[in-house]
């Protein structure tokens, strides 16, 4: 278990026979460009059906700024955190969109899935 996986903190999930969606929303993620070092800047949609455990909030926002100071590429980061929340949620399934925002006159979307075999 990673520095920052030790970050995030779960919770029982009180209807473990039911599946259901959850949506979490981060508007203000931040990373750095490995390359130029200057910030990158994502809104981060966490999608998952939960099993035995959800993610708890306050340990997740820490989490994501967490990675604030990092210089990391986009794939990278976005995959970093679902490998991370699969770890620690083991989840019936979970996707993560990150969208990031224009910089150079490009923007980027990359989105992630895992889904329990």
């Amino acid at each position: 278990m990673s520095e920052k996986t030790k970050i995030l903190e779960t919770f029982e999930n009180q209807y473990p026979d039911r599946d259901y969606k959850i949506v979490h929303t981060a508007p203000e993620f931040t990373s750095l460009c490995p390359k130029t070092g200057h910030p990158d800047f994502a809104t981060l949609i966490l999608e998952y059906v939960p099993d035995k455990l959800c993610v708890e909030l306050k340990s997740y926002k820490l989490y994501l700024e967490s990675f604030r100071n990092d210089g990391i590429y986009y794939e990278s980061v976005t995959n970093k955190i679902l490998d991370d929340l699969v770890e620690v949620c083991q989840p019936r399934y979970m996707k993560l969109t990150a969208k990031f925002n224009v910089r150079g006159g490009i923007s980027s979307v990359v989105e992630v899935e895992y889904k329990k075999v």
